[in-house]
């Protein structure tokens, strides 16, 4: 073979190699746009986040299987999908990015040829097009047939071949659908498409916002299966938790459950029983188990715990800063406090934060009561009122401070009244007037909590504490010589 024929052969393989190429990161385009969007399922009792496609989400609101979605759809308004991103130093991540990379660096180079080549951008625009029918509505007849027939495969791939086909127009076009078909929190990213002058970063940029849009529509369906969902969630609940007792009747209890309700047992009722021991669920002990049968909202609970603990202590705050004239007779100064206060506070999630957060208040209470009498042309605080003030704070940093304690029960007394109330809230007891917008919130949440439990396992609840309550009535009667009195039974395990 000579020398001649050697290019040649080289030039063909080189030709191939390119043609290969081409080919491989034409097939990898899919992928790289994000035709396939996925979501983050965020984590349901502490398992691990669940990756969904579109088609998927669609499939889980329809076909309700998973309770412990159900249970968080119908308890968390604020439950959403998020946008599924691989971490940036994982494989994964590395080869998103580069195979991103290769297939937008393709583009800009069959355009810039000369004449420019559109197998990339037909590729492009035809995965474009299947996108729109995820972003609307199956209403949407008229618009889904639109954009198929300016989108049309065979018409685009004619423009190409004749040297007419204009990427830009068509960018235009999708960036107007776009404008008309998102939420009104994506229009200042649809008007950002416009500024944009290079064709290739503008597709890449309209790739980025429709896969945007696939988020909100994926969270637009859950909005629409929220309420059914949460009408029938219970129903389903209770149908998986007969399920569970019928197979393991007589193997299996739940100990941690029967304790919780025998713990407050009280000689009226078995309905005040379950009563006291919800209220219990505010500040559960540490050295007690979780009832097993409410362990889905163990750290639900546990968040309500701990927001009824920081509006105990802002209240406890408020009521030792009124100790000073300049706060106690000067609404605007005290509701002002309130707030900063409350903001402090919102940090505190454990005990270990309880007492900086507690000598931070301390600083802002004095703080704020000098540049108050400052304001009104008067003395500052002499030291010994602050260190008197300084030793009261500190003191709310312990539950058992006659304060914090007070508040505490006014907080407990209120909880129990609007439990037991028909939907109206009353107003808000003496020393929370100022946290009264967190106040409802917190009662709303709890009180929502708390019934749907009870409507999942209040029947099994009184079943416990009704054989309970039937067993002791029984050895009341029988002779003494039995050997266990009334006041044993008291006491009994569970």
């Amino acid at each position: 073979m000579d020398a001649q024929e050697k290019r040649s052969v080289q030039s063909g393989q080189s030709a191939e190699q390119d043609e290969h190429e081409e080919h491989r990161i034409r097939t990898d385009s899919e992928s790289s746009v994000d035709s396939m969007t996925r979501f983050v399922l965020p984590s349901l009792d502490g398992t691990p986040p669940k990756i969904v496609t579109l088609d998927e989400v669609s499939s889980m609101f329809k076909n309700l299987r998973n309770m412990e979605l159900a249970h968080e759809i119908a308890l968390n308004p604020d439950f959403k999908l998020q946008k599924y991103e691989p971490p940036s130093d994982s494989l994964e991540g590395a080869i998103k990015k580069m195979v991103h990379k290769a297939f937008w660096d393709l583009l800009r180079q069959q355009l810039d040829r000369q004449p420019p080549s559109y197998d990339q951008a037909i590729r492009l625009l035809a995965e474009i097009k299947e996108c729109f029918p995820q972003l609307l509505s199956p209403n949407n007849e008229r618009a889904l047939a639109h954009i198929n027939e300016v989108l049309d495969d065979s018409v685009i791939r004619q423009q190409a071949e004749r040297g007419t086909l204009d990427f830009r127009a068509y960018a235009n076009f999708v960036i107007n659908i776009l404008s008309r078909s998102c939420s009104p929190a994506r229009d200042e990213a649809v008007a950002a498409l416009r500024e944009i002058d290079d064709v290739v970063d503008t597709f890449r940029s309209i790739l980025e916002l429709m896969t945007l849009m696939k988020l909100d529509m994926a969270n637009f369906m859950l909005g629409l299966a929220r309420t059914e969902i949460a009408a029938n969630s219970v129903q389903y609940e209770k149908e998986k938790f007969s399920k569970y007792l019928r197979e393991f009747h007589g193997n299996v209890g739940f100990p941690a459950t029967e304790d919780w309700l025998h713990r407050h047992r009280s000689g009226s009722s078995v309905d005040e029983t379950i009563y006291n021991a919800y209220m219990q669920l505010i500040d559960y002990p540490a050295d007690k188990e979780f009832p097993e049968l409410l362990r889905i909202d163990k750290e639900r609970f546990a968040g309500l715990s701990w927001r009824a603990q920081r509006l105990i202590l802002c209240a406890s705050l408020i009521s030792v800063a009124q100790s000073t004239p300049i706060i106690s007779q000067r609404r605007e100064n005290r509701i002002k406090l309130a707030q900063q206060l409350d903001i402090i506070v919102q940090d505190i999630k454990n005990q270990d934060q309880v007492a900086t957060a507690i000598e931070s208040c301390y600083e802002q209470i004095r703080s704020f009561v000098n540049k108050a009498l400052e304001q009104e042309n008067m003395p500052a605080m002499s030291d010994a009122d602050q260190a008197a003030l300084k030793n009261q704070v500190l003191k709310l940093a312990h539950k058992t401070s006659p304060v914090s304690s007070l508040m505490a029960k006014r907080l407990d007394g209120y909880v129990r009244v609007t439990l037991r109330s028909n939907g109206s809230i009353p107003p808000p007891p003496s020393g929370f007037a100022d946290y009264q917008e967190e106040l409802v919130a917190f009662i709303a949440s709890f009180r929502r909590l708390v019934s749907y439990n009870h409507a999942v396992f209040g029947e099994h609840f009184h079943q416990i504490l009704n054989k309970t309550f039937a067993g002791e009535a029984t050895e009341a009667a029988a002779p003494t010589a039995s050997g266990i009195t009334a006041g044993q039974a008291q006491t009994a395990k569970p």
